[in-house]
């Protein structure tokens, strides 16, 4: 039995990596190799995709759209993690009128599909004066300072309803008013939802291309999703083997992301009311 389960596990294994090693064998393969070659790994390897992609815009390469890219996400992760805390604390441990009814709203707005947002989304925001200009990445960063993401807001609600009150009690009884207890008391004890809200904010915000499609237009300015689009021309040609090399290349901040915190994400997650 135990030789039955490794071998389902392997199976499954394999299904997942599939298209990872099939992606890194293909970004070594020349256009004509890729086009007709259905094997795994190349004949013939072509390692200048790698530098061809990194360079091929004229506007800017490879560099800059990684920056852009780490600003954007790492905007979103400080956002995500200062604004849901302080509204997951509030919905958890303070009492106010009509608490239950705005929690209810929130959490109904999960229900909602993101795509159905995003032309009011738009107008509004060019309402604001906040589309274009210098900083295109005002409508990708400011909504999340402002605690809209209601899965995170969610989970560390349930993460905080896991804190013993009487440890709230403690800190009053030593005069802490409801700042202090938050400073003292959650803010330190929820460092792993935390660590699991950046983790999914970064990997979320890093994948994202149809909102930043929408927002930023010019090319210097582009994140990596976006630029990955670009090397489709306005005919239909692909630049096929950079492309690849560079899909490669956009794996790597989420897989050291990820590797980094790992041991944090699942413990914030079996202890967020979120295992199965």
């Amino acid at each position: 039995m135990k030789w039955v389960r490794l071998a389902v596990v392997l199976a499954v294994l394999a299904i997942i990596l599939y298209p990872l090693v099939w992606l890194l064998g293909t970004s070594f393969k020349s256009r004509p190799e890729i086009l007709n070659n259905a094997s795994i790994w190349p004949e013939q390897w072509t390692p200048s995709n790698y530098p061809d992609g990194w360079t091929h815009f004229n506007e800017a390469t490879f560099t800059r759209f990684f920056l852009n890219s780490i600003l954007v996400a790492g905007l979103v992760v400080i956002g995500n993690a200062l604004s849901c805390l302080l509204a997951a604390y509030a919905f958890a441990r303070l009492r106010f009128r009509g608490r239950k009814l705005f929690f209810a709203v929130m959490i109904g707005t999960l229900l909602l599909p993101g795509h159905v947002l995003i032309v009011p989304q738009f107008i509004l925001f060019r309402q604001l004066g906040l589309v274009g200009g210098d900083f295109p990445y005002l409508p990708l960063v400011v909504p999340h300072f402002l605690a809209t993401e209601a899965f995170f807001v969610f989970l560390m609600v349930q993460f905080m309803r896991g804190i013993p009150r009487e440890l709230d009690e403690a800190a009053k009884i030593d005069g802490c008013s409801p700042i202090g207890v938050f400073r003292s008391v959650i803010f330190p004890l929820s460092r792993p939802a935390l660590v699991t809200t950046a983790i999914f904010s970064f990997i979320w915000t890093w994948n994202d291309f149809f909102r930043q499609l929408v927002y930023v237009s010019e090319t210097e300015k582009n994140t990596v999703p976006v630029a990955l689009r670009a090397f489709i021309d306005s005919s239909g040609q692909a630049t096929v083997g950079p492309m690849f090399a560079m899909s490669v290349l956009s794996l790597v901040p989420v897989f050291l992301f990820f590797l980094a915190f790992q041991r944090m994400l699942v413990q914030g997650i079996n202890t967020s009311g979120l295992k199965g």
